[in-house]
């Protein structure tokens, strides 16, 4: 099990009645829950990286969780969904992360990282290089919601939020439905591509993984979407400038 995994479960356990525990006993919830052998030293060393050791958890937050609410979208850029998924390569045994962001929307897969490492670095790059693509000058940044991994409770990721003048919004511990549209696409990924191919290299990974994003944001039929990829679903709702006259169409 990777670190990042049993990460996102201690934060889990910390936002929830098991903030009162100490490292020691946040092992055995993991135990307990998940079935995971975790000794101690290594508990440890997640829950310092994490800052969330009794002794040293701050009193305070610079950028506090805000809870996820339900937002009526009615156009592109006003809401995006992240998350983080794991791939595998056969052929070395080793795992890669795939990061992607969602329109509510449109459906269009704005952005995309791959890699063999995702850290909150990583997650920010991916961030800016998709408002530069999506959100012209002057509009209105998108609500950004994800769930509570380490990577989107780092205090760059606050930072780099906080700084674009974007809300990011946290979903509750173990309510995947409430960042339901990433956790459909990846579950769409995993059917698709990672249940079926067998990846020998990096390489070959990332060049399947491309190859499928841009098949699903250009050529795949969705059916919420009146059947139109979501590329062109895209276009066709931005050429209705009268938004009674689109939703008469939808």
């Amino acid at each position: 099990m990777c670190d990042e995994q049993i990460k996102e479960w201690l934060l889990e356990l910390v936002e929830g009645e098991e903030h009162v525990y100490g490292y020691k006993l946040l092992a055995q919830c993991l135990r307990n829950q998940q079935g995971l052998i975790l000794n101690k030293k290594k508990a440890y060393r997640l829950c310092k990286e994490l800052e969330i050791l009794q002794k040293q958890r701050p009193k305070g937050n610079k950028h506090p969780r805000r809870l996820s609410r339900n937002h009526v979208v009615t156009g592109c850029n006003q809401l995006w969904q992240i998350d983080i998924k794991y791939g595998h390569v056969v052929g070395i045994e080793r795992f890669f992360f795939v990061f992607s962001i969602i329109d509510v929307f449109d459906r269009v897969i704005v952005d995309h990282y791959r890699g063999s490492v995702c850290e909150a670095k990583h997650i920010c790059q991916t961030l800016i290089r998709a408002l530069t693509k999506r959100v012209k000058e002057g509009e209105t940044m998108p609500i950004v919601r994800s769930d509570n991994g380490p990577q989107f409770v780092s205090k760059l990721f606050g930072d780099t939020c906080e700084s674009l003048g974007i809300v990011h919004e946290r979903i509750p511990p173990r309510t995947p439905n409430m960042n339901a549209y990433i956790e459909s696409f990846h579950s769409l990924l995993e059917r698709d591509l990672f249940s079926k191919a067998e990846f020998k290299s990096f390489e070959d990974a990332y060049a399947e993984l491309d190859r499928y994003m841009d098949f699903y944001n250009h050529r795949k039929m969705h059916g919420s979407l009146k059947r139109m990829p979501p590329v062109t679903f895209s276009e066709w709702a931005m050429k209705l400038n009268d938004r009674s006259d689109f939703h008469r169409a939808l």
